[in-house]
């Protein structure tokens, strides 16, 4: 039997150009296989500096693509943004959904520095220079430009470009409207999820909307955790953070943080009564609170959703090392030059304690990197366009519960549709990731979302300007896709 065509091209596919295929070991499967479309490495040579004409130097960038639903030879590629750590494949969420629909091949690029992308064997802050946002951008589109090639000589053509579509959550959600503000000839369009396009100083709105999140009595009840714990740290420092498994903290301010975050989780992420239920019944109960937050911080915030007290140390913020996960430091050092989003206390009202303060980010970046590292918030936003950002054909989406989305876009403008999907567990990335938001839900079901018909309406409207924004891609003639 002959091999189709499309076999054929599907396996020749797979050594695209220069990349290298990576064999790896059979994925386990169930649970494990679910999360991603694959795990299968690829590489590319990536420009150190696009912003100088004599700097040549390259470095190895990580990539993956998935292939499954394409449709030879024009149908779309779909961008997939990694962002702010390791990225070690295409995540199986939403996406696969609309690659069924649309046709589409999607592949995906780790963010330079983060996972295995390093241009560096050391992680100084002189050797983080080429870490920006900016610098990130030219990546995406060097990378888009060098697939559509490699793909066009699979094909035996030349001066031809599918329909590309760009897509990201959060961090990555603010690259894709901005790869679309800046290079908007070599993408159709973008989905930018929870997309923090507004760098901010002082992002107050951060802990006031996690208050509103919580709702008035379980807001009451953390803020008396988190005054009880201020008092406690200020008797006995070390028994306080004892209590949370948190001992190698030793500054208490990096304490508290690690604390803010906790709660913070779990409206971010759409699981907000695993934290509220148990404190309300403890407190009607008459229940020590703070034991009770301690037992939630434990359980929940770091052996379920897996977060490492080690991260909020400054001390392993200082770590140069490329072993290892280097994501903490990397993002910092964006947070304390580009974008800040300092998630200070309110001076009212607050949730957190009020010694999460400017003072207490400030004081971290130059400890973790030294003198002369400050955030230029006001350059970033100059550049970007913050929350007028002067873009088209961008559909911002976020949750009614997510604090982030205060950087985020949240108001229609020509050609820019934005939307919040509003219930009681839609938070970050919510359109892409369905309820809850972590762990992953496979394909972003949104069964488990509160308001199940809010997700589907956002995502109809999605579909709805993508196959617009598609259809008006040039395509070559007589190949036009079947979307």
């Amino acid at each position: 039997m002959i091999p189709s065509f499309f076999s054929v091209f599907f396996l020749s596919l797979i050594a695209i150009s220069n990349g290298v295929l990576v064999s790896r070991h059979l994925q386990r499967l169930s649970t494990e296989s679910s999360k991603y479309l694959t795990k299968d490495e690829l590489w590319f040579d990536q420009t150190l500096d696009h912003f100088s004409p004599y700097d040549h130097r390259k470095f190895s960038q990580r990539y993956y693509e998935f292939l499954d639903n394409f449709h030879i030879p024009d149908g779309p590629i779909f961008l997939k943004i990694c962002g702010e750590s390791a990225c070690n494949g295409i995540s199986n969420d939403y996406i696969n959904v609309l690659a069924k629909k649309f046709g589409a091949a999607v592949v995906s690029l780790e963010h330079r520095y983060y996972g295995k992308s390093s241009p560096f064997k050391s992680l100084t802050t002189e050797n983080l220079k080429y870490l920006s946002s900016k610098q990130a951008l030219f990546d995406l589109a060097a990378f888009r430009q060098y697939y559509q090639e490699s793909m066009n000589v699979k094909l035996n053509r030349s001066n031809v470009d599918n329909p590309w579509f760009v897509f990201g959550i959060s961090y990555p959600g603010a690259l894709s409207a901005w790869f679309r503000l800046k290079f908007p000839h070599l993408t159709c369009g973008s989905i930018a999820s929870s997309a923090v396009v507004r760098a901010i100083y002082n992002f107050t709105e951060f802990d006031k909307q996690v208050g509103e999140s919580a709702g008035p009595e379980c807001k009451s009840v953390l803020q008396e955790i988190t005054h009880l714990v201020d008092e406690k740290l200020a008797s006995n420092s070390e028994e306080t953070k004892a209590i949370f498994d948190a001992a190698e903290l030793k500054i208490d301010d990096d304490f508290l943080y690690f604390l803010a975050d906790a709660a913070v989780t779990a409206f971010q992420y759409g699981n907000p009564d695993i934290l509220c239920d148990p404190l309300i019944e403890a407190k009607k109960n008459g229940e020590d609170l703070v034991n009770a937050y301690a037992t939630y911080v434990k359980e929940n915030f770091v052996k379920d959703f897996g977060v490492n007290v080690e991260t909020y140390n400054q001390e392993h913020l200082k770590n140069t090392s490329v072993e290892g996960d280097t994501a903490d430091r990397l993002w910092w050092f964006q947070v304390c030059t580009e974008v800040a989003y300092f998630q200070v206390a309110p001076t009212n009202d607050s949730v957190r304690s009020s010694r999460v303060d400017t003072s207490y980010h400030l004081n971290l970046c130059k400890n973790v990197f030294g003198n002369g590292i400050y955030p230029d918030v006001d350059g970033t936003n100059l550049y970007y366009g913050g929350t007028d950002i002067a873009g088209s054909k961008i559909v911002f989406t976020n949750g009614s519960q997510d604090p982030w989305r205060h950087a985020s876009k949240q108001t229609s403008s020509t050609d820019m549709p934005s939307y919040i999907i509003t219930c009681h567990n839609c938070g970050h990335g919510t359109d892409m990731r369905g309820c809850p938001q972590s762990p992953l839900v496979p394909e972003g079901d949104a069964k488990n979302c509160s308001s199940h018909d809010a997700v589907l309406k956002v995502r109809k409207e999605m579909v709805e300007n993508m196959d617009l924004w598609l259809s008006q891609c040039h395509v070559p003639s007589g190949r036009r896709s079947s979307i």
